[in-house]
């Protein structure tokens, strides 16, 4: 499909990918109806995408954890636009706890916005692009819903489930005759961005990126691509890759080694953080960010050669504790 004078719907659209892939979608003269909580952060993505020539915005508020404001926001896109051609759904939340720490409110919260939230959207996009017999649907899911993590259980569980939903709408909907919707599924690594910021925290550490960690735009430009060439799945970062590849094949080996790199990364050593709800029930304060300030080609070396050490050592263990069995 053509990317340019695309009708575009994103999701999470104040900050972090949603707002790089705005942004992405509006330099090509797109379309771009902007959805998240923070009304003030959407203008000020709205006035960003409109100094593109071409490009052409419209903020619409909306909590995606209530259907009938994301069905507002398919209504409001379709009336402004005529059509829906694109629906990228990217908001997301997390929090961090050892799993008998984590507020049960908070628990449900995630699985809420992360899972109910992208259910939503894709009632929504596809209710529009059934009707109009094309489309595409693009699910933000994670490498953690192939490789899990020890302390992000309810973001990991919301991962699998975006995941499981890609599946299920890519079987069913060529069954009933739609086979120009199209359903692609997302699976960035570590990205630059302010979800760690914004997380709700129970662990008493600080919530860093885990490195290696790649920028939103580069997520922003996987998500335009399939627009044009449509793919089921695609993981974006090559480390990423390499551990969703290896755990197909050693998925014990690759869920040893994730555990000691978060426990070891994810979480800071230097730097205590008292308990917080993050952004779970009422959103971050201020315009916004597209990044979280984890980039720069300096540190992100420096973090890969870490990673990388890591993995190799932990690895190194867990073939030796397997030998000694």
């Amino acid at each position: 499909m053509r990317v340019r004078d695309s009708v575009v719907v994103i999701t999470g659209a104040s900050s972090g990918i949603g707002r790089v892939t705005a942004l992405a979608f509006a330099r090509k003269g797109c379309a771009v109806v902007l959805a998240a909580r923070r009304e003030k952060a959407l203008r000020a993505v709205a006035r960003e995408c409109e100094r593109h020539r071409g490009a052409r915005a419209l903020a619409v508020p909306t909590d995606v954890t209530d259907g009938r404001a994301v069905d507002d926001l398919a209504r409001r896109a379709t009336e402004r636009f005529g059509r829906v051609d694109v629906w990228v759904d990217a908001a997301a939340v997390t929090v961090f706890a050892p799993f008998q720490e984590v507020p049960l409110d908070d628990f449900r919260r995630v699985l809420d916005v992360n899972v109910m939230g992208y259910v939503h959207g894709a009632r929504a996009a596809l209710r529009v692009m059934r009707e109009q017999g094309r489309g595409t649907l693009v699910n933000v899911s994670s490498i953690v819903g192939v490789v899990t993590q020890p302390y992000t259980h309810a973001y990991g569980m919301s991962k699998h489930a975006v995941r499981a939903l890609g599946s299920s709408l890519r079987q069913e909907l060529p069954l009933d005759g739609a086979e120009d919707v199209h359903v692609c599924t997302v699976l960035p690594a570590t990205i630059d961005t302010p979800l760690f910021e914004h997380a709700a925290n129970y662990t008493g550490r600080k919530a860093v990126a885990m490195p290696p960690v790649h920028s939103p735009e580069r997520v922003a430009r996987t998500v335009v691509r399939l627009v044009r060439t449509p793919r089921r799945e695609v993981v974006v970062g090559p480390m990423g890759r390499s551990m969703v590849l290896q755990s197909r094949i050693t998925s014990g080996t690759v869920e040893g080694m994730m555990a000691h790199q978060a426990h070891r990364t994810h979480l800071s050593r230097e730097e205590p953080a008292p308990p917080s709800h993050g952004n779970l029930h009422a959103p971050a304060p201020g315009a916004g960010a597209a990044h979280g300030g984890w980039g720069g080609r300096r540190r992100t070396a420096v973090r890969r050669l870490a990673t990388a050490t890591l993995l190799a050592g932990a690895a190194a263990g867990l073939a030796h504790r397997a030998g000694a069995r």
